[in-house]
């Protein structure tokens, strides 16, 4: 849905975010610094910076460290993330026996790592989401292609003629559901960008779909009038990202404007046309609006691992379930007036 690709571009430019009150503790980067040197931390050492000791004559011994290739560098945690984490997990211990809050460290809070998921609850959160895609998906391919009337001249085809765009809408919003817990999952440039480039793609698309539905305009040269400009400004901004410069400031500022003109559109559109399915439409609208504040007034991990972000993950589960609600029964709502349409032809042209 498009509110939720518009949250998603918020709560990504605050992880992304340098320079946190965490990064700039002298104790925190005296810590990292001598973890990374000597694999250890006082006197626990780790397995993911010390490869092998290698002896001359018994009389010395270098610390060799390794450097993950990309997959296993996912899978696994290098030894500069494990130094980092690890850290931040016996500076968070210190600071709460002194009695201070915690505070974020690259832009995250200190979550709990579990089964090496950096952000476990954002993960689990994430795919929750994926699945409800997939059975929105399913289910509309089944009311459109089983249960409603089909077209029945030459090649049969579903009445509702935004059916495709739903289903490339979906495909989507799938792809980016399942890089956000990858992202979650382990933080490292691949994923942040496919994370945000995946966001872009789906409040870019969605802006489209909007525009579309509401115009109602069965011309092809006006579709393509409307389509093609987004499209090209879509393609040269994620380009220019990908290739120029990840300029999150910019990303963020495309974000909120797509976003906003395309919640005016639905809401706008759903108050004039008394479509009946308005009320979910709007109840998706408020309570997006409602799940804004948890990014907006954000929070330590609670037991460390769930904060403001992966409460909003949770929140748009059911948003998800109600978002396809309303684009079933705006299939069905379309499906009823063009075959009811079709009898009205039918029955004038016997009268003739």
């Amino acid at each position: 849905m498009c509110l939720w690709a518009l949250l998603l571009c918020v709560s990504l430019l605050a992880a992304s975010s340098e320079g946190s009150v965490g990064d700039r503790d002298e104790k925190f980067r005296t810590c990292t610094k001598q973890c990374q040197n000597t694999g250890c931390i006082n006197f626990t050492c780790f397995e993911s910076c010390k490869s092998s000791l290698t002896n001359d004559g018994g009389q010395n011994s270098t610390q060799q460290f390794r450097v993950l290739p990309l997959f296993p560098g996912w899978q696994m945690w290098d030894c500069t993330a494990e130094c980092k984490y690890q850290c931040m997990v016996q500076r968070e211990l210190e600071r709460r026996v002194e009695g201070q809050l915690p505070v974020q460290y690259h832009g995250k809070w200190p979550f709990k790592r579990l089964l090496s998921l950096q952000e476990p609850a954002s993960v689990v959160f994430s795919i929750a989401n994926l699945v409800m895609h997939l059975e929105g998906l399913l289910s509309f391919l089944s009311l459109v292609l089983n249960k409603l009337p089909q077209r029945c001249q030459g090649k049969r085809s579903p009445y509702y003629e935004y059916s495709t765009l739903w289903i490339i809408y979906s495909l989507l919003a799938i792809n980016s559901w399942f890089w956000s817990a990858i992202f979650h999952a382990r933080d490292i440039v691949l994923t942040e960008r496919m994370d945000y480039l995946s966001a872009v793609s789906v409040i870019g698309y969605t802006l489209i779909v909007a525009i579309l539905r509401t115009m109602n305009d069965k011309a092809e040269a006006t579709r393509v009038m409307v389509v093609s400009p987004i499209i090209a400004f879509l393609a040269t901004h994620m380009l220019y990202l990908t290739l120029m410069k990840f300029d999150y400031g910019l990303n963020m500022k495309i974000c909120l404007i797509m976003g906003v003109l395309q919640l005016l559109i639905w809401t706008v559109w759903g108050w004039f046309v008394h479509h009946p399915a308005r009320f979910k439409l709007w109840f998706v609208v408020l309570g997006g609006a409602a799940a804004m504040l948890l990014e907006i007034f954000d929070f330590p991990p609670l037991w460390g691992l769930f904060d403001a972000h992966s409460l909003w993950h949770a929140v748009t589960v059911p948003l998800t379930y109600f978002w396809w609600g309303f684009i079933k029964d705006d299939a069905v709502f379309r499906t009823n007036y063009l075959t009811n349409a079709v009898k009205v032809n039918k029955g004038r042209k016997k009268v003739r």
